[in-house]
């Protein structure tokens, strides 16, 4: 039978009791679960309310505040920037796809590291420096791809819209003409007749 997932339950005093140990635990010993690759889950006490992602969303505001960053100021604003826009669930699987290939590159890289007679293995900083410093531009690349089949689409939908407009109201669009043609007419110095 599969072990349930660890339930850990947040109180209105902001502490949270490890459901499996029967204990109080911190976002320290939270962090230590994900580190664990301990599957939980954390509940408000007492509405049941999932508040897994909020936890670990202030266990990251905790290490970004606490050294070394891992998210720069312009990318931070720039995410933000991504929610309430037509982007927003684009981007969620876009980073959530990339974070899933950097990881499995990463467990395949670490599993070839053995260095021979004393050499530097693949998992060194440098070799992730060289390997990030390539996907940069590729990731650029595709996003502009992205951006530029988006914008062809639109267009498309556009020109349609605009037929289908002219086949429902062919009056409109006929009327639209001579009032164009009469507006170079006034330019050429002709006049309308009266």
């Amino acid at each position: 039978m599969a072990e349930q997932n660890r339930i850990i339950k947040k109180y209105p005093n902001r502490r949270l009791y490890d459901t499996r140990t029967s204990a109080y635990i911190t976002l320290v010993d939270v962090k230590g679960l994900v580190l664990a690759h301990e599957e939980f889950q954390v509940v408000d006490a007492k509405t049941d309310e999932d508040l897994t992602r909020a936890i670990l969303l202030q266990i990251i505001l905790e290490e970004e505040a606490g050294g070394a960053p891992m998210f720069s100021s312009e990318m931070l604003s720039q995410m933000i920037r991504f929610y309430g826009s037509a982007m927003q669930s684009m981007m969620g699987r876009y980073l959530d796809s990339n974070m899933k290939a950097f990881v499995d590159m990463q467990a395949k890289l670490s599993k070839q590291a053995v260095p021979p007679f004393g050499a530097p293995g693949l998992g060194t900083p440098d070799m992730w420096n060289q390997f990030l410093n390539f996907q940069g531009p590729a990731m650029q690349s595709m996003m502009s791809a992205y951006v530029e089949q988006s914008q062809q689409l639109f267009q498309q939908i556009q020109d349609k819209m605009k037929e289908k407009t002219r086949k429902i109201f062919p009056d409109a669009t006929e009327n639209a003409a001579p009032e164009s043609g009469a507006a170079s007419g006034k330019a050429s110095g002709r006049t309308k007749p009266k």
